[in-house]
């Protein structure tokens, strides 16, 4: 049994290596690949090799299945184009659901959850006023929850309509206002490139470091293994398309304070699945690097997490990066008066 999810970084970043697997190797790369919301993309990086039966029935389920959520991430961005119709503002589409509707390679096989939104930070309510109308409740009608989402987060409280059962996520900015780097949201939204349906999505260069931002400077890196890939096709495509990509890219870094959470992400890329990086930008090696290679691997073969001691560091460091640590200290003790989660 693998040790931990380097099986499924290999399996996507060299789709021929499957070959020399046993049964027992590709059971642990499926529950791996299930775990890490990896199981579309890794299912169309598989789609034109040989594949054991039992393997490629399991594939064949697992693209059907994205096609079916790509689908409906591109029927809820078009019924919130719908409900902003009146709305004169960029309406910014972003992670998954901007990728497919923007038919980006990372868009291939994956996972979207809930449609994210960004609009102008002055324009929420006009834009919560009619997502309301339109349909949409709030999902936390908690008092401390909601003032918490709007004095210190990057977005409203989560919204989920009540016919379709979906949420939606609107967002000003792509960190907590209360976050270290402090990403130019004006700067996001002045670039923002249209699409034929009217909607927006970030430029090449945002878009990466909005991943990037969201792996490396919001989060414990759950969810890393998929974010890193998005980082690797985001990389590929973009640079591979633009030669003034890389000096683009090392501007609005620092136009959005996140030149150390780029560097990082590049090196981790080229790391597990060879992304082909500029080594002036990305920069050498880390010591730190180890450990964060070791918290996005922390799966064993039947796709349980491991390494408990990594995972609460990466938390810890999670919540210090959000917050100042008096803050930080007075938002836990409130929720843990009232049984709740820190909102995320």
């Amino acid at each position: 049994m693998m040790h931990d999810a380097r099986l499924l970084a290999d399996a996507l970043r060299d789709p021929a290596s499957t070959g020399a697997l046993s049964s027992s190797e590709w059971t642990d790369l499926v529950s791996i690949a299930r775990a890490e919301s990896l199981i579309g993309s890794l299912a169309h990086r598989l789609a034109d090799i040989g594949l054991p039966d039992r393997v490629r029935a399991i594939m064949q389920d697992a693209i059907e299945a994205h096609d079916l959520a790509r689908r409906q991430a591109l029927w809820e961005a078009d019924c919130a184009r719908r409900a902003l119709a009146d709305y004169r503002g960029k309406i910014v589409l972003m992670k998954g659901t901007a990728y497919v509707t923007a038919d980006l390679a990372a868009g291939t096989g994956r996972s979207i959850g809930d449609l994210d939104i960004m609009v102008a930070r002055d324009d929420l309510p006009v834009v919560e006023s009619a997502l309301l109308d339109a349909g949409w409740e709030w999902v936390k009608p908690d008092p401390y929850d909601d003032r918490y989402y709007r004095d210190h987060m990057h977005e409203l409280p989560p919204l989920i309509h009540r016919e379709r059962d979906r949420m939606i996520d609107v967002h000003h900015t792509i960190l907590p206002l209360t976050a270290r780097p402090a990403p130019n949201a004006q700067a996001i939204m002045d670039r923002a490139v249209m699409l034929d349906n009217g909607l927006h999505v970030m430029a090449p260069a945002d878009m990466l470091l909005h991943s990037i931002a969201h792996l490396f400077a919001d989060g414990d890196l759950a969810g890393g293994l998929r974010n890193l890939w998005d980082i690797n096709l985001l990389v590929r495509q973009f640079a591979g398309a633009d030669k003034q990509f890389w000096p683009e890219l090392d501007i609005r870094a620092k136009t959005h304070g996140l030149a150390s959470e780029m560097r990082r992400a590049l090196r981790l890329a080229a790391r597990l699945y060879d992304t082909p990086v500029s080594g002036a930008i990305a920069g050498s090696s880390e010591i730190a690097d180890y450990l964060y290679v070791r918290r996005l691997l922390a799966r064993d073969g039947y796709g349980r997490e491991t390494r408990k001691l990594t995972r609460f560091g990466f938390y810890v460091r999670s919540h210090w990066l959000r917050m100042p640590p008096l803050m930080l200290a007075r938002h836990l003790w409130t929720k843990w008066r009232k049984g709740g989660k820190s909102p995320s």
